[in-house]
């Protein structure tokens, strides 16, 4: 007997779902007879790529991690005493397994349906109590991209809430971080804001044309202000101030609310996240409680459900700026939730005394650090200062001596351009680290290094007495009861069983692109190789990273067809936002400054045309037909009216409706007719991989979602990357960096504070591309479209489908209409909390149209699954039946009710008109593998008017004991 030998262990089998006995029986459900035809069906022929993908050939996940071991080994750790915002630190092992590596918090969707999120909204909660302790404002967010993002929000609400007439421009302290500076200029000149950047200790507040100031706290040399004098002249002029800081240091130092700053902002990078050359990290956001309304990103808040009992949630959830569409301030929509969990854990699991002995003893390696040096007669220019010491040497050469010297020992400082040499301390740093510095400069200098070097038992602590902090913090049972390892993992455990992920069951949402994120895919993240460089280190130690975003920048021109990608953007709306400063860049550098009109259609998503605003555009929104489509007559209307102002389209394709329009190519030839670009929202880009590309339909600019097409998890809300490719004519314009030289000829300035923004999790889409290969990419992108439209099929006889292509067929997503069913009082709201009964994950609720769901099952989802969720929605639609034909209660039924809670079913008297088994056993798969909801329907209007932010002060605990409602009393609204 013969047999045949082929690959045994192929990845794209394990990431799509479907094997081929389960896709022969789809076909045959949706009525067509092959993949190809279902294909040639969806995906207008104009548009089809000519040729198939040229990429590598598809490793198996042994040969990856393999190759990729070597391309990362190509990355050499130093000991870094960069500082500059970026610090070693150490994850604890504990917080490391059982969060970074666990699908249970990675793999969870953004927590918008919040009786299934209550573990990540507790642990969000804890991030923002820790923000507001240290920092000594009101009000926290659920985290920002970074820290140049978190100090330019600040500076943009600050601008719209300033009631100077015609005020205009910006302080910037001169010692704020270089990157962060970068990120506020790019972030300035569209909105016609000026930065005023000098000496704080010098500058002129009396101009009226000012509006707020930025500081720096330490400094960015590491010196350590008192700010009190500036806030207070400030505000006696009407300006409001921004401190941006290091949380770690203000365990120590006096907090900045104390001071009076108005807002407070930073990166919570050093409380356990690895630098991961540059990210991600949570950056943070804190200000006075009357800027609660304005705010930028997610604000997480306590409220009740409708048991009575305390409940998390988004807080002011429908202000979320992006929704403000061209009226927003910030187009911001994601947070850095994985990372800002990460973050707050690592406060829960050491505590106020430890977290101030880490700075204790940072402090007194800076000090003994100083001593060792002034034994060799180098000159320290700091007077006050946390972790950061500034060494003046006598010349540039001196200098390089000492670098050659630093560099030949494994070391990295910061190095000026005054021949003064900067080193930053941090967490990890041992005796043994000051004696091996100290060695170098002794080298340097020809001087003896004294003895050993140890650390004393005690170090006074010499700043002046306004800037040692007094005050409390992280006083919260939660920071102070969790220090031993096995409470720590009990608690994350007991958290992580309150919210459901894809560890659970498909998260079926529209838009989103929830899908495996392999194992082996993640398993690099945490290597050291890859999360133990400074971004800011020389570009010669980090060559593997080097390949990294060589590879993964082919690779991805490949796929859109484009000449360039930048890798810097660090969220889908980031990239947006860089997209359109390309464009803007593009147009100015031909004199046609007056380009400002971006034509947008009105099915968009929220951040378009805020990304446009931002960007200093004018928003011109294009109507849609009844199919859902572009409106192409009032488009070419709009661009002829506009043709002389035309800056460019923003259009997402395939459509927010799930459809391939098939005008699209005349849709771009129309805005390139008229002088304008096109910029395509990559939202739905897994639904083109393989088959078409932004190029091929005529994009100039397309951000890619690599947290949804290219498999990056979601983390519960962030971290995101955003990339963006585009066309050869626009490729000197994508953004740059102050701090490391990127490469592009007339870059734009920055938009992330980092070189390459979320580099350590570039390498997941790495491996997806390197383990898919072309082919596989292709078949993904086909298994997307087939797993669609087989939903469709099963659900169109009970749920209206509201738009579908010229054949019948959706692309990667449809979206049912629920709109009917109001008449028998059921809300669409009332479905997406029924289906938590069922074990799933609502799909998304009334986006792009209200009273709808839009559906997406992604590629990775098997027939059994897609079945079981298919059988949930039809189980559903039976209860809607029974309401509206009488047989159950229009008001006490088993949908108005949910989700049932275990402590709901429980209860001793029973009194609904539905049986216990109906509302929390509705399937027999409900009866093995039964998903709890921890709490009942959260009233959101009631946590929205009772704003609780932070963690829940001890004796209100003892006060909910006696207000507890024994059984669910509903829905309050």
């Amino acid at each position: 007997m013969l047999l045949k030998t082929k690959p045994a262990d192929v990845f794209v089998d394990r990431h799509n779902g479907p094997d081929a006995a389960a896709v022969a029986d789809m076909l045959r459900t949706i009525g067509v007879d092959s993949l190809d035809q279902l294909i040639d069906e969806t995906v207008p022929a104009a548009i089809r790529l000519k040729r198939e993908l040229n990429l590598p050939t598809a490793l198996t996940e042994r040969a990856f991690l393999a190759k990729f071991k070597q391309i990362a080994g190509q990355n050499r750790i130093f000991k870094n005493y960069i500082g500059l915002g970026y610090h070693d630190t150490q994850m604890p092992a504990v917080i490391q397994r059982n969060i970074l590596e666990n699908p249970g918090w990675y793999t969870a969707y953004t927590p918008y349906q919040a009786e299934i999120a209550q573990g990540r909204l507790e642990a969000l909660i804890n991030f923002q109590t820790v923000i507001i302790d240290l920092t000594g404002l009101e009000i926290a967010n659920a985290s920002l991209l970074d820290e140049g993002t978190a100090a330019a929000e600040a500076m943009h609400m600050f601008h719209s809430q300033s009631k100077k007439k015609n005020a205009t421009k910006f302080f910037v302290s001169d010692l704020v971080l270089p990157q962060t500076i970068d990120v506020l200029r790019t972030r300035a000149t569209p909105l016609g804001i000026e930065l005023v950047v000098g000496d704080h200790r010098t500058a002129d507040l009396s101009d009226e044309a000012l509006f707020g100031a930025i500081l720096q706290y330490p400094a960015a040399d590491g010196q350590v202000f008192d700010y009190q004098d500036f806030i207070k002249e400030a505000h006696d002029h009407n300006l409001f101030v921004v401190v941006a800081t290091d949380l770690l240091s203000l365990t120590l130092l006096t907090s900045p609310g104390e001071m009076g700053a108005d807002a407070c902002v930073g990166n919570s990078q050093r409380f356990g996240v690895p630098m991961g050359y540059g990210g991600p990290h949570a950056g943070f956001f804190a200000t006075k409680d009357a800027f609660k309304r304005v705010i930028p990103g997610r604000i997480i808040g306590q409220s009740v459900d409708a048991a009575g009992n305390k409940a998390y949630r988004m807080a002011l959830q429908t202000r979320e700026q992006h929704i403000r569409r061209e009226k927003a301030t910030s187009n911001i929509c994601t947070a850095q939730v994985l990372l800002s969990v990460l973050a707050g854990m690592y406060a829960v699991y050491h505590g106020p005394q430890r977290l101030k002995q880490f700075a204790t003893n940072i402090h007194a390696h800076t000090q003994l650090l100083e001593k060792q040096l002034a034994s060799l007669g180098a000159e320290q220019t700091n007077a006050a200062y946390f972790d950061t010491l500034n060494i003046r040497l006598e010349s540039a050469e001196l200098q390089q001596a000492v670098k050659r010297e630093a560099e030949a020992a494994g070391i990295n400082f910061r190095y000026f351009d005054d021949a003064r040499v900067g080193i930053s301390l941090h967490q990890n740093t041992e005796a043994s680290d000051v004696a091996e510095i100290v060695a170098v400069f002794a080298k340097v200098l020809g001087k003896t290094a004294s003895g050993s070097v140890e650390l004393p038992e005690e170090v006074e602590l010499t700043w002046p007495a306004g800037l040692v902090r007094e005050s409390e913090y992280l006083t919260h049972p939660v920071f102070n009861m969790h220090h031993s390892e096995h409470e720590m993992l009990r608690y994350m455990k007991q958290l992580e069983n309150k919210d459901l992920s894809l560890a659970h069951s498909m998260i079926a949402l529209g838009s989103c692109t929830m899908k495996l994120n392999a194992t082996a895919e993640m398993i690099p993240v945490t290597w050291p190789e890859i999360g133990s460089l400074h971004p800011f280190a020389p570009r010669e130690q980090a060559k593997g990273y080097t390949q990294i975003f060589n590879d993964l920048e082919a690779w991805l021109c490949e796929v859109t067809g484009f000449a360039a990608v930048s890798l810097q953007p660090n969220s889908g709306a980031q990239g947006e936002y860089a997209g359109l400063l390309v464009i803007r860049a593009y147009h100015e550098s031909r004199g046609d400054l007056h380009r400002n009109i971006a034509l947008i259609p009105a099915s968009a998503h929220g951040t378009n045309p805020a990304s446009a605003v931002m960007a200093g555009m004018q928003v011109v929104v294009v109507k849609s037909t009844e199919d859902g489509n572009i409106d192409v007559a009032d488009l070419k209307q709009k661009a002829e009216q506009h043709a002389a102002n035309l800056s460019c389209l923003m259009v997402t394709y395939p459509s927010t409706h799930g459809v391939y329009e098939e005008t699209i190519i005349d849709i771009c030839q129309t805005i390139h007719q008229h002088g304008g670009r096109v910029y395509m929202d990559g939202a739905n880009m897994n639904a083109q991989v393989g088959l078409t590309s932004p190029a091929t339909i005529g994009a100039d600019v397309c951000h890619l979602n690599l947290h949804k097409t290219f498999c990056i998890p979601h983390g519960g809300g962030g971290p995101g990357v955003g990339p963006i490719g585009v066309v050869a004519d626009l490729a000197p314009y994508l953004p740059g960096h102050v701090v490391i030289e990127v490469g592009h000829e007339k870059a734009t300035g920055a938009v992330s504070a980092a070189p390459w923004g979320s580099a350590s999790i570039l390498p997941i889409s790495y491996a997806y591309i390197s383990m898919m290969g072309g082919e596989g990419l292709k078949a993904a992108t086909q298994t997307a479209i087939l797993n669609a439209n087989y939903i469709k099929a099963r659900l169109e006889e009970h749920y209206p489908v509201l738009y579908t292509g010229s054949k019948g067929r959706c692309a990667h997503e449809m979206i049912l209409d629920c709109r009917q069913f109001k008449k028998a009082g059921i809300e669409v709201e009332d479905i997406a909390k029924r289906l938590m009964d069922y074990g799933f994950h609502a799909p998304t609720v009334s986006f792009p149209v209200a009273g709808t769901l839009m559906i997406e099952p992604t590629e990775s989802e098997s027939k059994e699954e897609l079945d079981r969720f298919c059988e949930a929605m039809i189980s559903i639609r039976k209860e809607i039946r029974d309401v509206e034909e009488g047989r159950a209660d229009a008001k006490e039924n088993v949908l108005k009710h949910a989700p049932h809670t275990a402590a709901t079913a429980l209860t001793h008297e029973w009194t609904r008109p539905y049986s216990r088994e109906q509302a929390v056993y509705p399937t027999e798969y409900t009866r093995s593998a039964k998903f709890w909801p921890s709490v009942s329907r959260i009233d959101s209007a009631y946590g929205d008017r009772n704003l609780i932010c932070s963690c829940t002060p001890l004796e209100d605990y003892v006060d909910q004991e006696e207000q507890l409602v024994a059984t669910d009393k509903g829905p309050s609204y």
